[in-house]
């Protein structure tokens, strides 16, 4: 057939063509029409082709045009199965399989470049294959998904580009050199929870090397077991070693550890510094200690059967042997249940009008146990009202920093420098209002879509702007971690999807 158009009346024959159409009262509507098939025009071309019926049929189709509408509009927020068994209840069933291809067929919209974008990497296949999703940071909408995280694949899609001004990320220094190489002009805004979330693990670094000044408070003993023995021990044989001249990464071929075990011990300035306090978890025989303790000084002789059957009496679920192990690690005789270090770091990062009266007397007395512990509560306190933007933010981070090195407080010095590599987008994650949150908050659901989908949310359907991910376009503020605290849990779907 040529390429001229043109209008044909030489009909050649009819055919019937089949559709499904909008339901009615909930049953499937079926549309029979009756269609012509002619020949082209053309001279010297005998092909021929069926006319069209604009607005009720397309092409190799076998739903109308508005059926085809409704389905997309389903499957575009509901995506596969959730989709089909959705349109069943409706009277026009389609499969899963079709649901998707319906969802893939519709066409991407024309977006344009926003002003402030925010960029980040999730996972495809964990510790395998990661993808970058790009927002905007203004409307929290996605505007694109990259195959990979390299900063080749960045920089080529930023140079495609043109007019992003500002440029929401993480610490990652992959995305920050191809930021620079592709718009050296534009502004890049650290994540202000990895700022935090970063000073919380060194904070959790100080309070665990000075276990000893704190635990004496409690009359807490220190672990002094074989384990804290090697400890000591290794922390003799580093400081021989570097007191030699020998470097840190020779101590760890010497001593077959590993590097940062090394730095570990490089930076105790005392070997009681790596001494910690038992780890005591939570146990249902805390509810009881009072009843123990009394008990227990009544009648030092009494058997620990007897405890036991008269806490059982009380409500006590546990069994014997917890009863046992409780008492002999010396948890009923001490003043008080022993803390670790992660739940001290806590009290010091929780937000002050959320401490009980009792935390905040217990917190005052173990932060007054030696100088280290008062200047990291202070600097825990002077870096939090940071965290909220404002234009002076850059200058009173420069204060922060210089009292900080004045402190003999290492984990808070590798964390400064930290800060110092990237002040630019330190400064502006401070200052400016753009957070990368909206795209925490994008990656997310969209792992959640992939759970849902069990296997099926590949690459093409995560990629698609109008798929089930266009829900993703609503985010809402992330809380900020403590020392304990770690992002929840994804909720599994109900149904599956796709």
């Amino acid at each position: 057939m040529s390429g001229v158009r043109g209008v044909s009346g030489r009909v050649h024959g009819y055919h019937w063509r089949t559709v499904a159409d909008v339901p009615v009262d909930g049953r499937r509507v079926v549309v029979r029409v009756r269609v012509r098939r002619l020949v082209c025009p053309t001279r010297g071309c005998r092909h021929t082709f069926r006319e069209q019926v604009p607005g009720v049929l397309d092409r190799y189709q076998r739903r109308t045009t508005r059926l085809a509408r409704q389905v997309k509009a389903v499957v575009k927020e509901l995506a596969g199965r959730a989709g089909a068994r959705l349109l069943a209840v409706l009277a026009a069933g389609v499969s899963r399989h079709t649901a998707l291809r319906s969802l893939l067929r519709i066409p991407l919209p024309a977006a344009q470049t926003p002003r402030v974008i925010g960029v980040d990497d999730f996972a495809l296949r964990r510790r395998h294959r990661y993808a970058t999703v790009i927002i905007d940071a203004e409307t929290h909408e996605r505007i694109a998904v990259l195959p990979d995280r390299t900063a080749d694949t960045l920089e080529a899609w930023l140079r495609e580009h043109p007019g992003v001004e500002v440029v929401c990320r993480d610490g990652s220094a992959t995305y920050a050199e191809a930021i620079r190489r592709a718009l050296p002009r534009a502004t890049q805004v650290g994540d202000r929870w990895h700022l935090w979330k970063n000073l919380c693990d060194a904070a959790l670094g100080e309070v665990k090397a000075h276990s000893t000044c704190w635990a004496t408070v409690l009359d807490a003993p220190i672990y002094d077991g074989p384990r804290a023995q090697t400890t000591l021990e290794r922390w003799h044989q580093v400081h021989g070693l570097l007191e030699q001249g020998v470097g840190l990464l020779e101590c760890a071929r010497r001593l077959q550890l590993a590097l940062n075990t090394v730095k570990r011990y490089a930076r105790a300035d005392r070997p009681e510094r790596m001494l910690r306090v038992p780890k005591y978890r939570a146990s249902l025989v805390d509810p009881y200690r009072e009843h123990l303790r009394k008990r227990r000084a009544e009648d030092p002789g009494v058997r620990v059967q007897h405890l036991f059957e008269e806490i059982k009496a009380l409500g006590f679920t546990g069994c014997l042997n917890l009863l046992h192990r409780y008492i002999n690690q010396g948890r009923a005789d001490a003043d008080r249940s022993h803390i670790s270090p992660r739940r001290l770091a806590r009290m010091l990062l929780t937000r002050p009008d959320n401490l009980k009266a009792e935390q905040h007397e217990l917190l005052a007395k173990l932060t007054a146990a030696c100088p280290e512990m008062i200047q990291l509560a202070v600097a825990i306190r002077d870096f939090a009202p940071l965290l909220a933007p404002h234009a002076d933010n850059a200058d009173a981070l420069s204060q922060w920093i210089v009292q900080v090195r004045g402190a003999d407080l290492p984990h808070l010095h590798a964390f400064a420098r930290g800060l110092e590599r990237d002040r630019d987008a330190v400064n502006a994650a401070l200052t400016l209002p753009y957070s990368n949150g909206p795209t925490e908050g994008v990656n997310t659901k969209t792992k959640r879509i992939a759970r849902q989908m069990h296997g099926r949310a590949g690459f093409t359907l995560k990629s698609c702007p109008s798929g089930p991910a266009r829900r993703l376009s609503r985010t809402g503020p992330r809380r900020m971690p403590t020392a304990s605290s770690s992002r929840p849990p994804l909720a599994e779907g109900e149904g599956e999807s796709g």
